[in-house]
């Protein structure tokens, strides 16, 4: 389902999954700001709108609200034919929808992770795979991929998670390397974690990874990610912390690390 304001001029348009809340709502928020037209994808219809409606008085932009759920193999071909049919050209995509789930793996839920799996990585390649093209047609572009400090090791407690976030990661600077001279950049923001819904989802709120960490908060880490975007990084991580826990790692034998990451995940 779709609601959109009347098609305005020709000015940039941004396309945000995981709108609704957390990083991709500040994401929205610093576009909207910049005087960019928006599409807003999540599922929670009466907050995307309350959001829409709240940018377009604020920042006098066009607003396109998508209601879909990303866990459903359908979504990203059914998000782009709604942007044909509208006529709506997408300059930046920005892949923000993701979630996590805590606990062993012989123990959590199946159905849950392979949602998963379809939202942090198979709806990223698709939408990625469809909007590109068109991007290198026009000879400019840009795609935000946010994946998180937890693509640089392996995370018990959460393997799934964190093995699709060290997808995300090699994905986008694969494709960042491949598209270099053709006037599109791929950036991958990787955040440690970050006071938003994503803990409450996750069933994480009691791990030392959060409770005993003083996180970043979704506005700024939107802000560095927006400011690395527009400069061309191919990877951006908040916080000098994050930078040095993330470069520590190439140096620190793997079974170590996972050791470490285990001890970090558990609940006091």
């Amino acid at each position: 389902m779709v609601y959109k304001t009347h098609q305005e001029k020709r000015t940039p348009t941004a396309l945000i999954t995981g709108a609704s809340g957390g990083i991709g709502y500040e994401l929205g928020r610093i576009f909207a700001k910049d005087k960019y037209n928006l599409v807003l994808v999540a599922r929670n219809e009466a907050k995307l709108t309350q959001i829409a409606n709240d940018f377009r008085t604020k920042f006098g932009i066009t607003v396109t609200i998508i209601i879909k759920d990303l866990s459903l193999a359908t979504a990203p071909e059914e998000i782009f034919n709604q942007l044909q049919q509208e006529n709506i050209i997408v300059d930046v995509l920005v892949n923000n929808a993701g979630f996590g789930m805590y606990g062993l793996f012989q123990d959590t839920d199946l159905s849950t992770e392979l949602q998963m799996l379809q939202v942090n990585v198979v709806c990223l390649t698709h939408l990625t795979k469809l909007l590109l093209k068109d991007m290198v047609k026009q000879g400019s572009g840009k795609i935000l991929n946010v994946a998180s400090t937890a693509a640089f090791q392996p995370g018990p407690l959460m393997a799934v998670y964190y093995a699709t976030k060290a997808y995300v990661l090699s994905f986008s600077e694969a494709i960042a390397n491949e598209l270099e001279g053709t006037g599109v950049s791929v950036t991958a923001l990787c955040p440690g974690p970050t006071k938003s819904g994503f803990q409450q989802r996750a069933a994480m709120e009691d791990s030392k990874m959060v409770k005993d960490r003083k996180i970043m908060d979704a506005k700024t880490v939107a802000q560095i990610g927006y400011r690395g975007l527009m400069s061309g990084k191919t990877v951006v991580i908040p916080g000098i912390k994050n930078q040095l826990l993330a470069q520590s790692i190439r140096f620190t034998p793997r079974k170590l690390v996972t050791k470490i990451v285990r001890g970090m995940q558990e609940k006091n």
